[in-house]
């Protein structure tokens, strides 16, 4: 608990496999962050949790089922808002539905609204909508408490990198091979869009930083 401000990392790997220690101290540190977080007059701890780790945190506050997917999410897609999720701050400047990017063998399905309400916890986004598909929509997005926050897309994802990355003639052909021309030829189309994935990028996760060092400063002063 030596920092202030904590981004938990995206994966890979399921979020029930673990050698017994590093995933048990994950989960220690995890509550200890939210313990010390209750304390009156402390210095908060901010923390985003991203897919892997989002998944993770659903677990350990038991806010929803954590199951395998039927396949792979794999690609660029829309994420639709709740009504939380609208007037959500670090989703401020985004449309709704904005475009993310999702890779992904998990899910956060069935969630406890008690236990939601119990915690103050809200759901900010849901998996796109599939009329075609009779399964329920995914958790994409909670906002754990004032400063924490996860989303099971990646925020971190950028455009420019990712084109570089799937260009590569070996990834492009196993991507093809597994996934399919078309959803190779929509993601790459996505990535060159500014207002798609580009624009998740420039605002989740700036606006978590922004607010959470702001706070941070206002906290300084006050003390």
């Amino acid at each position: 608990l030596d920092h202030d401000i904590y981004i938990c990392t995206g994966g890979p790997g399921s979020p029930f496999d673990g050698d017994g220690h590093w995933d048990r101290l994950f989960f220690d540190w995890l509550q200890a962050a939210w313990n010390w977080n209750k304390v009156p007059g402390q210095r908060k701890k901010h923390v985003f949790f991203i897919c892997h780790s989002f998944q993770m945190a659903v677990r350990h506050f038991e806010l929803a089922e954590v199951t395998k997917r039927k396949s792979m999410s794999f690609g660029t897609f829309r994420c639709h808002m709740t009504d939380a999720g609208a007037t959500e701050p670090n989703f401020e400047g985004l449309p709704n539905p904005f475009y993310i990017a999702d890779f992904r063998h998990w899910q956060c399905i069935q969630p406890r609204e008690e236990a939601l309400d119990e915690m103050g916890a809200e759901i900010l986004a849901l998996e796109k909508i599939r009329p075609h598909v009779p399964l329920e929509r995914a958790v994409m997005a909670i906002r754990f408490s004032d400063t924490v926050i996860g989303t099971q897309f990646h925020p971190e994802a950028d455009p420019k990198g990712m084109l570089e990355h799937f260009q590569d003639p070996e990834r492009q052909a196993d991507i093809i091979s597994d996934h399919g021309r078309e959803k190779y030829r929509r993601m790459m189309k996505h990535m060159n869009d500014s207002d798609k994935l580009g624009l998740t990028h420039e605002i989740v996760l700036p606006l978590f930083l922004q607010r959470a060092i702001k706070q941070l400063q206002r906290e300084a002063v006050a003390v």
